[in-house]
């Protein structure tokens, strides 16, 4: 029987797994769907990923591929596979491309979102999924800080040491800051063409110095002429983070 590739859109709550990645230390997001997808098929199936996104990180739309000779229609492998996976990993989508579609080979658009509770007590029912800040934050020198980092940049500053990466240029194409709820709730929405290692987990944590006082807006323009590690913010707790959204321009709108 001839064989397709089936894209699928996947949800998952980070807490539990040692990231996107394989791992052999730890269960991640790929081995549960290898292993599903395996079960399932009734042969060996190994995911291509989208975005590897780290230990603790959510996502509610990160993309992967697979090939496979099932005559399951591509369409409804999702529910199937769903059956088959844990409770905080799901499948919400699934359709068959071209047997070329390689989702790291593709021009894209992603969007993360790193959350921030700022209250003197912490939500328990918050915890897993933001950065707990006790004291009030500068919102507006933040929003100033932001609009140093959009545009394309070196972002060498931005990416963890020792990343292995070709070139530290990237392009950000919007940096929002907006207040849910009755304002406790921050939230950091990066849109960009691609990331670097831990980079939108620096820009949150950079912006964060800034919200205390602990740097000038203008600071966050040095930040990136430096191309220095040092000079930027704390990487912020991976809980806060959740890639949202990942598009493929030129592909219809679904």
């Amino acid at each position: 029987m001839e064989g397709k590739r089936v894209r699928l859109w996947v949800a998952y709550d980070g807490t539990n797994y040692h990231g996107w990645q394989i791992q052999n230390n730890g269960i991640t997001i790929e081995s549960e769907l290898n292993r599903a997808l395996t079960d399932l098929l009734g042969e060996e199936v190994k995911v291509i990923g989208a975005s590897r996104t780290d230990s603790g990180v959510h996502a509610l739309g990160n993309v992967a591929v697979f090939d496979t000779k099932s005559p399951i229609p591509a369409e409804k492998i999702c529910y199937a596979v769903n059956a088959r996976l844990p409770e905080d990993i799901r499948v919400t989508r699934s359709e068959e491309v071209a047997p070329d579609w390689h989702p790291r080979k593709r021009e894209s658009r992603k969007t993360y979102e790193y959350r921030i509770y700022c209250a003197e007590i912490l939500q328990p029912v918050k915890r897993l999924y933001c950065h707990h800040v006790y004291r009030p934050l500068d919102l507006e020198a933040m929003r100033r800080a932001a609009g140093y980092l959009v545009g394309e940049h070196d972002f060498k500053s931005f990416c963890q040491e020792n990343a292995q990466v070709e070139s530290t240029v990237r392009t950000v194409y919007d940096i929002a800051l907006e207040q849910e709820e009755d304002g406790s709730m921050l939230v950091i929405r990066v849109t960009g063409g691609g990331f670097l290692y831990n980079m939108v987990r620096i820009i949150a944590g950079t912006l964060l110095e800034v919200g205390c006082g602990r740097f000038a807006p203008e600071y966050v323009a040095e930040i990136l002429e430096k191309k220095d590690r040092s000079a930027a913010g704390p990487t912020a707790p991976a809980k806060g983070l959740t890639l949202v959204k990942y598009e493929f321009p030129g592909e219809a709108e679904r």
